[in-house]
């Protein structure tokens, strides 16, 4: 059987400024772009977080939350230098990681000799490593996949460790709310429970055809983590094709003028996570479903790769007026980028989320 660990660190970017600033130790602080603007929130302190505040927040919202909250613009270069580091740490143990993020990595440790191979001690060996060498703060799952590792490690957030062996999987997935099962977005939450499920018990008394008809290919993922079972291998050298992310709104966007103005969280999004993996990207796709459900794509290919997100912002306009967008009431906006290639070194200040350019405050 597969051992697998789930690492998260705790509030990243926020801690390694916390960190490095002890005068914000204790302080609500955010990471992300200007709050005057359209800027929306990378990271945000456990201090913060208690005001509500989190990820793909409007920075704006963020600050009326608390006002007395610190924003700091992101600093990549040494979050990179951070992880390089615990990157590090994770080798001592296995050669069979998969990162996900600068903050986040799959290990498959099933034939690591470390701790008599027993991979809850080495979960508790890599968070102290961790902490002894960066200052910071990790959250561990261990399981025998993917899909319940990552489960595991959010269970005692901050600082965590947490097993799910396999007699213990069934009753945890019993209970677990379905919108706690990673790859249920709101949308298909909603859609679960009209049909009355509201858990994963609920989920598992299903049967496949049922699931599939419903939620279409991906009812048959659901059947599967229903049931514990999660077949994915860590893939220690995977190559991204694309890096992409949509939202789907409770109320229609009605108008140009609210379409444009839900695009730059999603923009914000896609070049945090191409400035994570230090790519940059050729092709800018924007994806459209209209209340209708109908579903269109527009794309475009730039001689000049595009990385941040006031680049990719510009982009997506021109692929807009391609659409009915202001003429017909969109439900879901998606950004993908493609063509992805290594990000030649940059200066911080071109990694655009959302800040004015210096002196023009």
């Amino acid at each position: 059987m597969r051992k697998i660990i789930h690492v998260d660190m705790d509030a990243f970017y926020a801690s390694v400024e916390q960190r490095d600033r002890p005068e914000l130790r204790g302080r609500p602080v955010v990471v992300g772009g200007d709050p005057a603007g359209r800027g929306v929130v990378a990271a945000a302190s456990y201090e913060a977080r208690r005001f509500g505040i989190h990820s793909a927040m409007p920075a704006a919202r963020a600050a009326r939350a608390c006002p007395e909250v610190v924003f700091l613009r992101p600093r990549f270069d040494v979050y990179r230098a951070v992880s390089r580091q615990i990157h590090e740490v994770f080798r001592r143990y296995t050669e069979r990681i998969e990162p996900l993020s600068l903050d986040e990595a799959y290990l498959d440790v099933s034939d690591s000799p470390a701790c008599r191979g027993s991979a809850t001690l080495m979960a508790r060996e890599i968070k102290a490593a961790i902490r002894e060498t960066t200052g910071l703060v990790a959250s561990a799952g261990v399981s025998y996949n993917k899909f319940l590792a990552k489960l595991a490690s959010d269970v005692d957030k901050p600082d965590g460790l947490y097993l799910i062996d396999p007699e213990a999987a069934p009753g945890f997935i019993q209970d677990l709310p379905v919108g706690d099962f990673h790859g249920v977005g709101p949308a298909t939450e909603r859609r679960m429970k009209a049909r009355g499920i509201h858990t994963g018990g609920d989920l598992r008394r299903h049967e496949l055809h049922e699931l599939v008809e419903w939620f279409g290919k991906a009812g048959r993922h659901y059947y599967q983590i229903a049931r514990g079972i999660d077949e994915r291998p860590v893939q220690s050298r995977r190559e991204r094709k694309s890096l992409g992310h949509e939202t789907t709104y409770p109320n229609d966007l009605v108008g140009r003028e609210a379409v444009e103005a839900a695009l730059p969280p999603l923009a914000e999004r896609v070049a945090r996570d191409l400035a994570a993996r230090e790519l940059v990207a050729c092709t800018v796709t924007l994806k459209v479903k209209y209340a209708d459900f109908v579903q269109i794509t527009r794309r475009r290919t730039f001689t000049r790769p595009l990385s941040s997100a006031g680049e990719l912002l510009g982009a997506l306009p021109g692929l807009l007026d391609d659409t009915e967008a202001g003429r017909r009431p969109i439900r879901l906006l998606g950004v993908t980028c493609s063509g992805l290639e290594a990000r030649e070194e940059q200066p911080l200040g071109e990694l655009d989320l959302g800040w004015p350019s210096a002196g023009s405050r």
